[in-house]
C-alpha cells in the first residue's frame, strides 16, 4: 500500500496509518518528530520478483501397460497402490503377471539358447528376487538361467516350463503406481489390450504454461510450490517442452518440476500455484514497499528516521519482489531506518 504526500509550501504532511505527521522539506527547518510510525531497516541484498502460475500435482510418466495373453482377468489391483519388482500387476485366468525392472520390453520368448540384453535383464531381477545363486548374470540364457526360472515360476504357482513370455512378466524402469485400472476383474483381455494405466511414484507439478511465458522458465531454476491448503514447498524445473501446443483458446508449453523429497499428501491431479522467477537483482538495497512515499511532484520518497526525527529523501525505485522494492537515492545506505505505517 502506497500513502500520498500533500504539499503546503515548504511542509509535506503524510497519511500514516491512523495518523497525519509533518515533515520539514526545507533544509532550513528541523524535522519533526513523527507519530505512530514503525521503522524497517534498508536491506542490501538480493532481490527476487516471481510470477505465479497455475499447476497440476500429479506423478512421474504416465503410461499404459497391455496385457501379454489372451483371456479373463481374475484379480486386479486398486487404484493407487504401489508396486514393485516382484509383485503381481494383474491376473488372467488365475495366474500371475509379474512386475520386473528394466527399459526393454519382453519382445520375444526367452528360453535356453537364446543371447541378448534382456536375457541380462531377467537374469538381474530373477538374481535379485533370490533365484540362481549359481547362475551367472550375463547375456547368455543357460540351463542355469533355465532352472532360476522353474523355481521362481514354482513360487509364483506357474508351469514350470523354464521358458518365459510377456503372458508371465512386464518389466518396468522402478516402481510404479497405477493410476487407473482398464481391465477389472471379470474383463476379457487380449494380447496387447489396455489392462493398465501406471504413473512412477516420484512426485510432480506439470505446468500448461503460455507460450508468451516461456523466458519465465528454465531448466534446473528453483521454484516455490503452493499446495492445496496452503502450505508450501520447493522444486526444481527438470523440463521445459519446444513444441508448444493448442489447447482451451491458448498455445502452452509443458513444463515439468521435480519436487524432491518434499511431503505432498496423496492427492492426485490436485491444483497447485507455483511462483516463477521472473527476475532477480543481486546486490542492491531495498525496503518494504509501504515505506515508499508518493510525491506530488512526481516521484517517491522515504522517510529517514534517525534519533527520533526524519527527513524527507527522493529515491528511484526498481525491481519488486516479496513484498521489497529496490530504491537508489543520494546517501541511502544499507542498516538506515525508514518509516512505514504500524500495522
Amino acid at each position: 500500500m502506497r500513502r500520498g504526500v500533500l504539499a503546503v509550501g515548504a511542509v509535506v504532511v503524510a497519511i500514516a496509518g491512523a495518523g497525519t505527521a509533518v515533515m520539514a522539506a526545507d533544509s532550513d527547518e528541523k524535522p519533526v518528530p513523527r507519530k505512530q510510525v514503525s521503522t524497517a531497516e534498508i536491506v542490501r541484498g538480493d532481490l527476487i520478483d516471481t510470477e505465479s502460475v497455475d499447476g497440476t500435482l500429479t506423478y512421474a510418466g504416465e503410461r499404459q501397460i497391455g496385457s501379454g495373453t489372451n483371456g479373463m482377468v481374475t484379480w486386479a489391483p486398486a487404484a493407487g497402490r504401489v508396486i514393485s519388482r516382484g509383485e503381481s500387476l494383474f491376473q488372467v485366468d488365475g495366474k500371475p503377471v509379474t512386475l520386473m525392472y528394466g527399459p526393454l520390453p519382453v519382445y520375444r520368448t526367452l528360453q535356453n539358447g537364446v543371447e541378448g540384453k534382456d536375457v541380462e535383464q531377467l537374469e538381474r531381477n530373477l538374481r535379485r528376487l533370490g533365484y540362481g545363486t549359481d547362475m551367472t548374470v550375463d547375456q547368455d540364457f543357460t540351463a542355469a538361467t533355465a532352472q532360476a526360472v522353474k523355481d521362481w515360476q514354482e513360487d509364483r504357482g506357474l508351469a514350470e516350463t523354464g521358458t518365459v513370455d510377456a503372458g508371465q512378466i512386464v518389466f518396468q524402469p522402478a516402481q510404479i503406481r497405477v493410476k487407473e485400472v482398464k481391465a477389472g476383474v471379470g474383463s476379457r483381455v487380449s494380447t496387447g489390450g489396455p489392462a493398465l494405466t501406471v504413473t512412477g511414484v516420484e512426485r510432480r507439478v506439470h505446468v500448461d504454461l503460455d507460450a508468451d511465458k516461456q523466458g519465465l522458465a528454465h531448466r534446473g531454476d528453483k521454484v516455490t510450490i503452493e499446495l492445496p491448503g496452503g502450505k508450501t514447498v520447493p522444486g526444481k524445473i527438470i523440463k521445459v517442452g519446444k513444441v508448444a501446443k493448442k489447447q482451451d483458446d491458448a498455445t502452452t508449453v509443458d513444463v515439468e518440476i521435480s519436487l524432491g523429497r518434499a511431503k505432498t499428501g496423496d492427492l492426485d491431479q490436485a491444483p497447485v500455484t507455483v511462483s516463477l522467477e521472473s527476475e532477480h537483482k543481486k546486490n542492491v538495497l531495498s525496503v518494504p514497499v509501504e515505506a515508499l512515499l508518493g510525491l506530488a511532484s512526481g516521484g517517491f520518497g522515504l522517510e529517514i528516521v534517525d534519533n527520533g526525527t526524519s527527513r524527507l529523501v527522493g529515491v528511484t525505485t526498481g525491481s519488486f519482489g516479496g513484498g521489497r522494492v529496490e530504491v537508489t537515492g543520494d546517501g541511502l545506505a544499507e542498516g538506515m531506518k525508514v518509516g512505514v505505517p504500524e500495522s
